[in-house]
């Protein structure tokens, strides 16, 4: 496949989660990955939080990030989400949340164009209604277990993959 694939990951909490993405993405090709909202984010050139706390946020990252977040492209963006969804849309990405929704559409028999972004949410409350109203599709991983859900870095993998190597 020759897609491009930028990642949003908005409102998770997790170092742990935030690190493991990173370190798949990476690994997986991804072109860039967008840090919105309360999600935490790597130490920056030029960073405004307090040095004892950006340094633990960072170490944190790093723990499951193993590095990959110095091999990748980046940004911690503090615009609103609808203006990043806005800014994407007008450059001609496709915009894909990966969440469980009564619109959402089982990842494996979707078509995608060659330019995505895919928004990832908070672990809990998944991505806002009103940032799923903004998708042009909204993807789900089939779950035929017991369990109605992944981790959100188990299931980023899984989407990934699937965005970036499959017809």
């Amino acid at each position: 496949m020759n897609r491009e694939l930028i990642v949003i990951i908005n409102d998770i909490r997790s170092t742990h989660n935030v690190g493991s993405i990173f370190r798949t993405a990476e690994g997986l090709g991804v072109k860039k990955i967008i840090l919105s909202g309360y999600t935490p984010y790597p130490l920056e050139k030029i960073d405004t939080r307090l040095p004892h706390l950006s340094n633990k946020i960072d170490k944190q990252i790093n723990k499951t990030a193993l590095g990959s977040q110095k091999e990748i492209d980046w940004e911690h963006n503090d615009a609103n989400i609808f203006d990043i969804i806005i800014k994407f849309k007008k450059l001609g990405y496709q915009i894909i949340a990966l969440e469980q929704d009564n619109k959402s559409k089982d990842l494996t028999t979707l078509k995608f164009q060659n330019k995505i972004v895919l928004i990832l949410g908070n672990e809990i409350t998944g991505v806002d209604k009103e940032v799923l109203d903004q998708c042009d599709l909204i993807a789900e991983i089939t779950m035929p277990g017991k369990k109605e859900s992944l981790n959100v870095s188990s299931a980023t993998a899984i989407a990934i993959y699937r965005l970036l190597f499959l017809p």
